[in-house]
């Protein structure tokens, strides 16, 4: 019997404006986000089960519904020139919608529709072209990846000659019991991980001298022009108790293959509610004061998620930080406990 909870949620869900018909099959949203996805989340936005789409043969809009509420996530998938129009298109055929983890092009565009624009954190790159782990200021992650290989540990791409499904699916399963909230996974800003890699996808681990996988790391592609010039960190899975030079050794790993074969970008993806400032535009500054208390909060840093300690592992690599935006017409406690919920996180 469906609970009352869920019973509420299709109720109010109900009552949300019917959106144009557009069911693009995967194979339909990979071409488009093969042409369009230069953006940190376009890739998660193509194959993240669960979403809905707004648009045409030309691109989409990625969103979900929850407590009748509709949360768009990321930018538009279309060529540039074309995003605005998406953007304006969406607004107009459903009620208020919510703008999650956007680029600034996008927040001016919601401004101008008299949304109000606060920032949700900072999304950090690395510069392939110019960037090197030389110097002082990388001298922990090189250690790192000495450490690794002093110990005899190896550290290589997975071409699923060394590890099969099911240890992965282990690997998972294990670094899920060390987490804050064991019993889910975050989603919407995050995708359910998967122990095979979906079309595009890197992965990368660390081999114990004994011959077993302690650690993984998985990267999504970013595209342009129908190319891949770079990839967003997406899953980190490590045995519990793992060292922790795993994971930096890993990703200067990933970063100096990605940097060979002439990629020119790698994304660490959102740092949530970290270093929030004023947005620029018009903002909510309750929302902007209650982020920043949240990502200063004990109880949320030790209990809900680690803001603090995803911050600080992004940091580590010192790369290029631009903020990333929310936007909201209504703003109310009810339409941000619908998005927690939606996360998951709630």
């Amino acid at each position: 019997m469906p609970s009352f909870k869920s019973m509420l949620d299709s109720w109010l869900e109900a009552r949300l404006p019917a959106v144009p018909a557009f069911e693009p099959d995967l194979e339909t949203r990979l071409a488009l986000c093969r042409r369009h996805g230069d953006f940190s989340l376009a890739y998660s936005t193509a194959v993240q089960p669960g979403l809905r789409y707004f648009g045409d043969d030309k691109g989409y809009i990625a969103f979900a519904t929850k407590m009748g509420h509709a949360f768009v996530l990321g930018d538009p998938v279309a060529r540039e020139a074309d995003r605005a129009d998406f953007i304006r298109r969406f607004v107009a055929e459903t009620r208020h919608p919510c703008f999650v983890q956007i680029g600034a092009a996008s927040a001016g565009v919601l401004a101008d529709l008299g949304y109000r624009v606060n920032q949700l954190g900072i999304e950090s790159d690395l510069h392939l072209g110019a960037h090197s782990f030389a110097g002082k200021r990388n001298e922990t992650i090189r250690y790192s990846e000495a450490w690794l290989r002093r110990k005899g540990y190896r550290i290589l791409e997975c071409d699923g000659s060394v590890v099969d499904a099911e240890e992965v699916r282990h690997i998972s399963s294990n670094w899920r019991t060390g987490r804050i909230v064991s019993r889910r996974e975050m989603r919407f800003l995050n995708r359910p991980f998967e122990a095979r890699l979906a079309p595009h996808m890197r992965r990368f681990m660390i081999v114990h001298p004994e011959g077993h996988a302690t650690a993984i790391l998985d990267f999504d592609p970013i595209f342009q022009g129908g190319a891949v010039v770079g990839y967003t960190s997406a899953f980190k899975r490590k045995l519990v108790g793992t060292t922790a030079h795993a994971e930096i050794g890993l990703t200067k790993f990933a970063a100096d293959r990605f940097r060979e074969e002439g990629r020119s970008r790698l994304s660490f993806g959102l740092s949530p509610l970290a270093d929030i400032e004023a947005s620029g535009f018009p903002e909510s500054r309750i929302w902007r004061h209650s982020f920043e208390r949240a990502f200063r909060s004990k109880r949320i840093n030790e209990t809900i998620f680690n803001l603090q300690g995803q911050a600080a592992f992004k940091r580590r690599f010192h790369g290029v930080h631009q903020p990333s935006y929310i936007a909201f017409k209504r703003g109310s406690p009810v339409e941000m406990l619908a998005l927690l919920r939606l996360l998951k996180t709630l």
